[in-house]
């Protein structure tokens, strides 16, 4: 990371995430089978600042597929200027995925990291973009050659939830 970037990093990257939102998903059926089958379907999310600003986590729910609940932890390291991303979900209970790294430049962030897929060793990369619209998106791309190519497999395109009237 350039000192520029470090400099503009802040423990306020997210902030534009605090809130809730309702969830428009696109995601490939089939992962890195050169498939262009996509299921589409809704979810919400909750996002929250952690205590003592340490980062924030969220809670994404949906139906889908018999439905199931995620968590999202975001931590940001002031030294490195750099955010870790980890993901659970009630689909693999008690595993957390490994972190992807990274951080903002504008209103584009981009993080990546190493895992597996179907007993191979992939990178995977979430881009969040339009972040400082009322509509951010998310995506996430998988590459089995090392980051030569990447493949879009799931995209969420988010709207804020309305609140009740109290």
């Amino acid at each position: 990371m350039t000192a520029a970037v470090r400099e503009r990093a802040t423990s306020l990257d997210f902030d534009f995430w605090m809130g809730k939102w309702n969830v428009h998903n696109r995601r490939l059926v089939r992962r890195l089978a050169g498939s262009d089958d996509w299921d589409e379907f809704p979810a919400k999310v909750a996002a929250r600042p952690l205590p003592g600003g340490l980062g924030n986590e969220d809670v994404f729910c949906t139906d889908y597929g018999g439905g199931f609940v995620g968590m999202s932890f975001r931590f940001f390291d002031p030294a490195s200027g750099l955010w870790s991303i980890y993901w659970a979900d009630s689909r693999r209970p008690g595993l957390l995925d490994p972190p992807l790294i990274g951080s903002f430049s504008g209103e584009t962030g981009i993080f990546e990291g190493g895992d597996t897929f179907d007993g191979r060793r992939i990178l995977v990369r979430f881009t969040w973009s339009g972040v400082t619209t009322p509509t951010p998106r998310w995506e996430q791309a998988f590459s089995d050659d090392g980051g030569e190519t990447w493949e879009v497999n799931w995209i969420m395109d988010f709207t804020r939830a309305l609140e009740a009237a109290s």
